[in-house]
C-alpha cells in the first residue's frame, strides 16, 4: 500500500509511545512497529524522497514525532528517543479519532511553532496549506523544487527550439563535454554543421583519451517526432564508418517503432528526446544560471558524540 503521510502515523505514534509511559521509545524502534500495522512492503520501506536524502517512510514517521513533541504531546528526553508527557496522556484519555495538524492547533506551543519565522499572513496561509496536504516540510521543499524545475525544463526547451539548427548542433556537444565526454571543447567535436555528412552531425571522443568515438545526430525540430526512418538513416551512417556507438538528440520526441528499431540492432545507439534533453541541460548547467541556493543542514551527531 501507499505509505501513509505523517499525520497519519500521529495517533498510531502515541498510543505507542503511552504504552510505555515509564520509559522512552526510540524513535527507529517506531518503524518495525508502524510498518507491521501498516502493512508496509520491503519495497515501501526503500521508497527514497526524490533528493534520495532519505526514506520517506522514515522522514515521515520523524516528522510525526516532531510536531508533536512541538505541541508538547511528546519529549525528548535523549537524542533520538521520545517519550509520552502528561499532555500526552491526556490527550489519548480523550480518545481521539485521529491525531493531525488540525489537532495540533489547539496548543499555543504548536501554533507558535507553526508561525516562527514566517513575516506574513500569506506565508502562514501557506504553511497551514502544506500542513493540509499531509507534506513534511521536507517533502514540501522538494514537491516546490520539482515543481520548478518542471516549469524551468519546459521554458529551456521552447528557447533551445527557437535557436538555429547550427547553435543546436554546438549546443549538444557542449553538453556531452559536461557529462564527461571528449575531454574539452578545443577538441571534442568535429564534423559539426558539415554538409553532406551522411546523417551524422558531430564526433566526440568517449574518453579523455580518445579510446573511442561516438557519432552524433542533432535534429531541432518544433513538433513532428523522430520515426524510424530518421534513426533508420542514422544506423546506415554509423555502420558506413564502422562505428558501433551514436547519440540522436532531438528537441521533439521519437515514435514508439523508433525506440524498437534501436533495441533490435547491432550498434549501440541512444535516444535523447526533447525532455530528456532538458532535463541534462540543467543537471549539467548548460544554458542556465543559479537563480538561489537554499541549505537544509541537520544535527552533526558526530559533533556531540562526548568520549566517555
Amino acid at each position: 500500500m501507499a505509505i501513509p503521510d505523517y499525520q497519519t502515523f500521529m495517533l498510531p505514534v502515541l498510543r505507542y509511545v503511552g504504552g510505555q509511559p515509564n520509559e522512552s521509545v526510540v524513535i527507529r524502534d517506531l518503524f518495525g512497529v508502524l510498518a507491521k500495522e501498516f502493512s508496509l512492503s520491503e519495497d515501501d520501506l526503500r521508497e527514497m524522497l526524490p533528493s534520495g536524502a532519505s526514506t520517506t517512510f522514515g522522514n515521515r514517521v520523524s516528522w510525526a514525532c516532531t510536531y508533536m513533541k512541538k505541541a508538547g504531546l511528546l519529549s525528548a528526553p535523549k537524542r533520538g528517543c521520545v517519550s509520552i508527557t502528561p499532555r500526552g496522556l491526556e490527550a489519548l484519555a480523550k480518545k481521539p479519532v485521529s491525531i493531525n495538524a488540525a489537532f495540533l492547533k489547539q496548543y499555543p506551543e504548536f501554533r507558535a511553532f507553526q508561525t516562527k519565522g514566517k513575516n506574513t499572513e500569506q506565508e502562514n496561509d501557506m504553511g497551514s496549506q502544506e500542513l493540509s496536504l499531509g507534506k513534511t516540510p521536507h517533502e514540501a521543499i522538494e514537491s516546490g523544487y520539482q515543481k520548478l524545475r518542471a516549469q524551468l525544463a519546459d521554458d529551456l526547451l521552447e528557447t533551445v527550439k527557437s535557436c538555429s539548427p547550427a547553435f543546436f548542433e554546438r549546443l549538444v556537444v557542449d553538453l556531452l563535454v559536461k557529462m564527461g565526454y571528449g575531454g574539452s571543447l578545443a577538441d571534442a567535436g568535429r564534423a559539426v554543421g558539415k554538409s553532406g555528412d551522411g546523417g551524422i552531425d558531430g564526433i566526440i571522443k568517449e574518453d579523455k583519451l580518445g579510446l573511442d568515438v561516438i557519432y552524433i545526430q542533432a535534429k531541432r525540430w518544433d513538433t513532428n517526432s523522430i520515426g524510424r526512418p530518421q534513426v533508420q538513416q542514422f544506423a546506415g551512417a554509423l555502420q558506413g564508418q564502422r562505428a558501433g556507438k551514436g547519440i540522436f538528440m532531438t528537441t521533439s520526441s521519437f515514435t514508439d517503432d523508433a525506440r524498437e528499431f534501436v533495441q533490435g540492432i547491432g550498434s549501440k545507439i541512444v535516444l535523447v528526446d526533447g525532455d530528456e534533453l532538458a532535463k541534462l541541460m540543467i543537471d549539467h548547467g548548460i544554458g542556465v544560471a543559479t537563480s538561489a541556493t537554499y541549505e537544509v543542514k541537520r544535527i552533526d551527531s558526530d559533533y556531540f558524540a562526548e568520549s566517555e
